[in-house]
């Protein structure tokens, strides 16, 4: 992983604002012990330090601009850990419980693409390279390190290319471990796209389909997808797949055929006799920065409530926060890290 840049205590401690008579995350939160190794240009890693949860940032957009898209995820991470780590310790939400290992760095791929690029075929296809070969692999392989130290990883992006590696990261890591018999999980992901379009090469659209066409994704189900911005080849694909299930924005709250607790409950229990990655893409809601703003969406509630009820669930094996988009036109950096943050406690108090 010789991109991944590890957080010292200093580092956390810098941007922690301390207050009397206050404790602040900040001030607790675990850091991994790493040294580096002479012969490698990796570090080696001790994950043998208390905490349950493993939170780490993949600030890029190269997924994102493999699917056509335009940059903007790539500092979202440092807006969020700013607020993060000044939220409130408490005991709903301990510091001690969380180690903050850090953040993978892709900005010198990004460079390169694109100082390289001279049209935009070819800064496709660069990103998509980029994504298949140095992405995918090094997130993996961290997440692998996280599962097999028996803790979980909490993920913020970046796009949504990144639930691919994470997906198969923590099946390979649960098979070999011996609990389940074979290297495949179930996801839900509350997203206004299903992220399933064909597997032209690896970017933000294709995570879901590149995960079950190998096997690492048994069942999958998806929650607020907008008839709108789907294509119809990749819906029928959806429609036809009897391990997707999905209930759409439309049925929710313009037609009124389920309500928003109703598909959450139906969603998780068409996947709950396994293993369960927990998605959460921003684009599903109103008015958030993210790469692909939606004017109407669900609300910031009920993407509150959606983590909480997932974080109810004992099989849940990671979280995974992604597309927003902090430095886009108009967007309140600050609100958007605050927002993942909410999500983010949220997830750790309701499994507390």
């Amino acid at each position: 992983m010789s991109h991944f840049h590890y957080y010292t205590k200093q580092e956390i401690l810098e941007q922690t604002t301390l207050r009397k008579y206050e404790s602040k995350l900040g001030e607790h939160v675990q850091v991994l012990n790493s040294v580096h190794d002479a012969n490698s240009v990796d570090q080696i890693v001790d994950f043998n330090v208390p905490g349950k949860y493993v939170c780490f940032g993949i600030p890029e957009s190269i997924g994102i601009m493999g699917n056509h898209g335009t940059k903007g995820a790539e500092n979202t991470w440092f807006h969020f850990i700013r607020t993060f780590l000044n939220m409130q310790s408490t005991d709903l939400c301990k510091g001690e419980d969380i180690i903050l290992a850090g953040y993978f760095d892709f900005s010198s791929i990004s460079k390169i693409i694109d100082e390289h690029s001279f049209s935009s075929d070819e800064r496709i296809d660069a990103c998509r390279h980029a994504v298949a070969n140095i992405i995918d692999e090094e997130v993996e392989e961290l997440v692998k390190q996280i599962v097999s130290a028996g803790k979980i990883p909490i993920v913020v992006g970046g796009g949504h290319n990144n639930a691919y590696p994470l997906i198969k990261g923590v099946a390979k890591s649960y098979h070999k471990s011996g609990v389940i018999s074979k290297p495949s999980i179930n996801a839900v992901n509350l997203d206004s796209c299903a992220e399933y379009r064909i597997m032209e090469g690896r970017h933000s659209g294709n995570a879901f389909r590149y995960a079950m066409e190998e096997g690492y994704l048994s069942k999958y189900a998806i929650i607020g997808l907008q008839e709108n911005v789907n294509p119809q080849s990749m819906m029928d694909d959806v429609y036809s797949n009897v391990n997707i299930v999905y209930y759409s924005y439309e049925n929710i709250y313009v037609e009124e055929k389920l309500n928003f607790m109703q598909s959450l409950a139906q969603s998780f229990s068409f996947v709950d006799e396994g293993l369960i990655a927990v998605e959460l893409d921003l684009d599903a809601l109103s008015h958030i920065p993210s790469s692909g703003q939606n004017p109407s969406g669900i609300t910031v509630a009920e993407a509150r409530q959606y983590i909480r009820f997932a974080g109810n669930y004992p099989n849940i094996t990671s979280l995974h926060i992604c597309e927003g988009a902090a430095d886009h036109l108009h967007s309140d950096s600050s609100q958007l890290g605050r927002l993942i943050s909410f999500l983010i406690t949220d997830f750790i108090k309701a499994k507390a």
